[in-house]
């Protein structure tokens, strides 16, 4: 199928590698290849360390995060305390790391300015559902109850998801929600991974998409929730979050969707979801482009994805509210 890819996009389409999680193995060592091959981020003005949360689920593993701060900021500093962005890395949560995401998580650190924390959650297959969301949620409590010491206040909590960590972050704000937890302040779920069930157009459509395609969303689900689980009736929402029923009540979200993506379309009918329980929604639909295309760092549309994401976190965290209007955009 030929699809209007963005110039900047298909002219690097023919270095970028195939990704295929058929073999996780070898989807994994080709990713850790690619990271270590990668020029080194430029972490000025940022002060970054690892660190161990405890677990919260029985017999779970402390969880590592990677922790970012603006670099002279921290307990008693005299402009106040930051806000907090917990960001979610993606992977069809069988790969990736807090490394994937070093890039942008670092930017957030400096240009909101803001206390950045990435948990690297354990991996499916070896670790299905809930370990992923179990190891999220852990480190959520972990930033809110650290925050006065990481100098960030822990009424502004943002999160920040992409693919997998979008689907991760819209079912931490169910749970949190649901079950009690850290007030979450906003969420933006970019490219978010939603619905195990993979009905919709665009899901049926995109079997040869770049980076992800039908193919690789499938295994990805069985990897996650189990053989024969997905689409089966009782996959619960905070795996699934397209499957709640109930949105009222979360966090201002804003959306950003991808063109050419498998995952397109579950993304809409989320923010229309979220639209109709009341919640305050901006989406954005970026035009030729396809999953993974904020990638291509160098291309302007990339660029964009980023800067409207640091943009959206930083409007719901401002220090008086929240802004997240409801609005529908086309980009590109």
């Amino acid at each position: 199928m030929r699809y209007a890819f963005d110039p900047e996009l298909a002219a690097a389409l023919a270095l970028m590698a195939d990704v295929d999680i058929a073999d996780v193995g070898a989807a994994r060592a080709a990713q850790a290849a690619e990271l270590a091959a990668a020029p080194a981020a430029d972490t000025a003005g940022a002060v970054v360390r690892d660190v161990l949360a405890p677990a919260l689920a029985e017999g779970a593993p402390k969880v590592p995060l990677r922790v970012y701060r603006p670099a002279g900021r921290g307990h008693g500093a005299a402009a106040g305390p930051l806000p907090a962005v917990y960001t979610l890395h993606g992977g069809g949560f069988v790969l990736g790391s807090p490394e994937v995401d070093h890039d942008t998580s670092l930017r957030f650190c400096r240009e909101l300015p803001a206390v950045v924390v990435s948990p690297d959650y354990r991996l499916a297959p070896e670790h299905p559902y809930p370990a992923a969301l179990d190891d999220c949620l852990a480190g959520l409590w972990w930033l809110a109850e650290n925050a006065a010491e990481l100098g960030a206040d822990p009424a502004r909590i943002g999160l920040w998801g992409d693919s997998a960590g979008a689907g991760l972050a819209a079912g931490l704000a169910l749970l949190t929600r649901d079950r009690g937890g850290p007030p979450i302040r906003c969420q933006h779920l970019q490219s978010p991974a939603l619905d195990d069930r993979l009905a919709t157009p665009s899901a049926r459509t995109f079997t040869d998409t770049p980076v992800w395609n039908r193919r690789n969303a499938l295994l990805s689900w069985e990897a996650y929730l189990g053989p024969g689980v997905p689409g089966s009736p009782d996959v619960p929402p905070y795996a699934a979050p397209g499957r709640a029923t109930d949105l009222a009540g979360l966090p201002p979200a804003s959306v950003a969707v991808m063109e050419f993506d498998p995952l397109r379309d579950e993304a809409l009918a989320y923010a229309e979801a979220l639209k109709a329980a009341g919640v305050p929604v901006r989406l954005r639909l970026y035009r030729g482009t396809f999953h993974g295309a904020v990638g291509v760092a160098h291309a302007a549309v990339a660029r964009r994805i980023v800067a409207d994401a640091r943009d959206a976190l930083r409007a719901g965290l401002a220090a008086d509210g929240p802004a997240a209007p409801s609005a529908t955009e086309a980009a590109g």
